[in-house]
């Protein structure tokens, strides 16, 4: 009498070769899904890395979070109490309010693409061990950079509220226009360049150069109304730099209902067709999200091993 158990009219030659060819079945891990669906099944996984880049950002420091304040709070009083003599010179009402609304969407552009670029060489040792979409890595980029945003509103919210902020229908558009455009762009970029990194290191050192010259590309420091006089013919190309027409969009939310005639300001300060550019860089800035998402899946096997 035997102690093992068989299944009825199981031969004893049959349940030995059921086993082996279980044996032969190689032990892997499910592949992650990429892509947006990935994102969403995996979102409790991307909360935990934003709160890790946050939580490190501030690791070790005395105020902590208060620096998300400090920081914008002395640049604003710098475009205040400084440049505000540039400002008068060339006419600008408000002239902390007009850089500083342009500063923001610069930083969450430079910061993000910047951050992203790192993103998944930062983590090869999580992205190794663990099955996750890759994209999950540049996309927490943009979160923490949003996250570092919010203050930086806080600060603008007061000075708005100080100067008497009026905000129409048509600024409010124009202000979700163009952070839409600018999170679109940083994203997509962020993506590419954080493939590009994996096989080549120069990569976050071209993005910081860079990103040097971007503040002198968009009227920040400068009106529009400059670009359009001193280059008149030629503003088709200026303002085929989406980041300019960005910051053009949400300097006509922040910027023009604080001025002491918003509608002469925002036929003079502002192009005729901002609204039509700013649609028809959304778009581009889709395909291009689209495109780098494609990109990033043709690289992604072969990330591991470059790592």
């Amino acid at each position: 009498m035997t102690d093992t158990l068989e299944p009825a009219g199981e031969r004893p030659h049959d349940a030995a070769s059921r086993a082996a060819a279980l044996a032969d079945v190689p032990m892997s891990s499910p592949a992650p899904v990429g892509g947006l669906r990935g994102l969403v099944n995996h979102r409790y996984l991307l909360k935990l890395l934003v709160k890790r880049e946050v939580t490190a950002r501030y690791t070790g420091s005395f105020l902590g979070m208060l620096w998300s304040y400090i920081n914008p709070f002395t640049q604003f009083l710098m475009y205040s109490f400084i440049f505000a003599l540039i400002g008068r010179g060339m006419n600008i009402e408000h002239f902390a309010v007009h850089v500083f609304s342009a500063l923001m969407v610069v930083g969450l552009f430079t910061e993000t693409v910047s951050a992203g670029t790192r993103s998944i060489v930062r983590n090869a040792s999580l992205l190794q061990k663990s099955a996750m979409p890759r994209e999950l890595f540049p996309f927490a980029s943009l979160l923490v950079s949003i996250y570092h945003l919010w203050p930086e509103f806080v600060i603008l919210a007061a000075a708005l509220l100080f100067v008497g902020w009026a905000p129409d229908p048509t600024a409010i558009a124009a202000g979700v226009l163009g952070y839409l455009l600018i999170i679109i762009f940083a994203l997509a970029l962020a993506v590419i360049l954080s493939v590009s990194q994996v096989f080549l290191r120069d990569t976050g050192q071209i993005v910081a150069v860079v990103n040097n010259f971007i503040r002198f590309g968009v009227p920040m420091m400068y009106p529009y109304e400059i670009v359009a006089t001193r280059f008149a013919g030629y503003t088709d190309l200026y303002l085929a730099n989406p980041i300019a027409v960005a910051v053009l969009l949400v300097q006509r939310c922040f910027w023009v209902p604080t001025t002491s005639d918003p509608e002469a300001t925002a036929l003079t300060a502002m192009p005729d067709d901002l609204f039509t550019r700013g649609f028809i860089a959304l778009g581009i800035g889709l395909i291009l999200l689209f495109v780098a998402q494609r990109i990033f899946n043709h690289w992604e096997t072969k990330m591991p091993e470059r790592l």
